[in-house]
């Protein structure tokens, strides 16, 4: 039998509040005609102020969405409308029947696409890739070279002298694009913002990686993989997927989206059931636009993940799911944790593999949110990490649930302390607090 999405999973996909509210208006059957749904797709018609319905379709398994709204929202209210009236059950959506025309033209037009992808490409001129290779790896050395002098000059001058430039450490960023480092230019922008207790930290990290580059033919294999990687070379997720890929059944442990004017960053952490491995994945969208990779918090995936090289392989990408997101067994419902002293050694144990790491992702067992002068903590009784990156208001829903009482949370922990990300309450229903 057909499974249906929970209302929490039909939110989750929501680009913003205002669309969830929205879309709560239109879950009803009043403003829906010529609804039907076959397992792989729903669709129908909804009244809007115009004469004509506004024609929805969902596919469900990426999801991916269709509207002839104008809406420039995505999905827009009409597309979560038609998921949480399909979710209340088969007497408001029912199943089987054929999708009409609109639906069936756009639904085997992205079967079409997805066939194309599928195919195997054009073997690529190996002689021409590798003079690429080349080339670019002559360019970075260069820029890792010249980045090393301009952080030794800086130290030289004394940290608070500042009149070498107006914005010197933008324009040094301008030169790592132009030396193909994208990794060296983000971590230099972000000098700019430091307080001095921290910049000599940063110097001697970027020094380290800029070292590191020139000497990476010299280095361990998974310890030059993580160096190339800060660096800013990346594996295109084709290439990593032909690859060894790790098959488990996934826990959602969090998800956290940070947008800015340009694009909204969805991070979405899970931890194989079987395997224990780690894994983040990462979406985009536009303004206004959700990620199309939508997974609610507390479900389990089966599927293959393909991870990034490194020495402590975490940013994977999703390859062939298994079947769609289900909630788990009552009893694997709350995933085990650590204390928060064998969290600290766990992202030591990680930093050891890669000095560029800051954080790393730790669910904790049996913490209490305290409150207090230097700001909240999370004890266990044995020891207690400070919390940090979270507003106010998201620790006072984490203090809410736990009520004084210990509870589960997953979150970053790192050299700054712990940033919440998702709190099991007694109930074991996963909260998230991240914002």
């Amino acid at each position: 039998m057909e499974e249906r999405w929970s209302t929490e999973h039909v939110l989750s996909l929501s680009p913003d509040a205002a669309s969830s509210k929205a879309a709560g208006k239109l879950s009803g059957p009043g403003p829906w005609s010529g609804v039907g749904c076959n397992g792989t797709a729903l669709w129908g018609a909804c009244k809007g102020s115009g004469s004509t319905p506004y024609r929805t379709v969902v596919e469900l398994a990426t999801p991916a969405y269709q509207c002839s709204c104008p809406s420039r929202k995505f999905p827009c209210k009409h597309a979560l409308g038609l998921l949480l009236l399909w979710s209340v059950g088969a007497q408001a959506v029912p199943n089987g029947g054929e999708p009409p025309e609109w639906a069936g033209a756009w639904l085997a037009d992205r079967q079409d696409r997805a066939e194309q992808k599928r195919a195997p490409r054009a073997e690529a001129d190996p002689a021409a890739a590798r003079r690429r290779a080349e080339r670019r790896s002559a360019r970075v050395a260069a820029g890792a070279q010249e980045l090393r002098l301009r952080l030794a000059d800086r130290v030289r001058h004394g940290l608070a002298d500042q009149s070498t430039a107006a914005s010197p450490w933008e324009e040094v960023a301008a030169r790592m694009v132009d030396a193909q480092a994208p990794g060296l230019a983000s971590r230099v922008r972000e000098l700019e913002d430091l307080d001095e207790e921290s910049l000599l930290s940063r110097y001697a990290l970027l020094h380290l990686l800029a070292a590191a580059y020139e000497r990476v033919g010299e280095l361990p294999e998974p310890l030059a993989a993580t160096v190339r990687s800060r660096i800013g070379f990346s594996t295109d997720s084709a290439e990593l997927l032909a690859g060894p890929t790790v098959r488990d059944r996934w826990l959602v442990l969090g998800r956290q989206d940070v947008a800015d004017e340009r694009l909204t960053t969805r991070r979405l952490w899970l931890r194989g059931a079987k395997t224990g491995h780690p894994a983040l994945l990462l979406a985009f969208g536009r303004p206004g636009q959700a990620p199309e990779l939508a997974i609610p918090t507390g479900q389990l995936l089966e599927a293959e993940l393909a991870f990034q090289p490194n020495a402590r392989p975490l940013r994977a990408v999703l390859g062939t799911r298994h079947g769609g997101p289900e909630a788990p067994p009552e009893a694997e419902a709350v995933p085990p944790g650590v204390s928060t002293v064998r969290a600290l050694a766990g992202y030591g144990e990680a930093v050891a593999d890669d000095p560029w790491l800051d954080s790393w992702p730790t669910v904790l067992t049996g913490v209490v949110p305290v409150p207090g002068p230097g700001g909240w903590q999370l004890t266990d009784g044995q020891g207690a990490l400070p919390v940090h990156g979270t507003p106010q208001s998201a620790l006072w829903r984490l203090a809410a649930i736990s009520a004084g009482r210990p509870v589960t949370v997953f979150g970053e922990c790192g050299h700054r302390g712990f940033a919440p990300v998702t709190v099991w309450g007694e109930n074991g229903r996963a909260t998230g607090v991240s914002g």
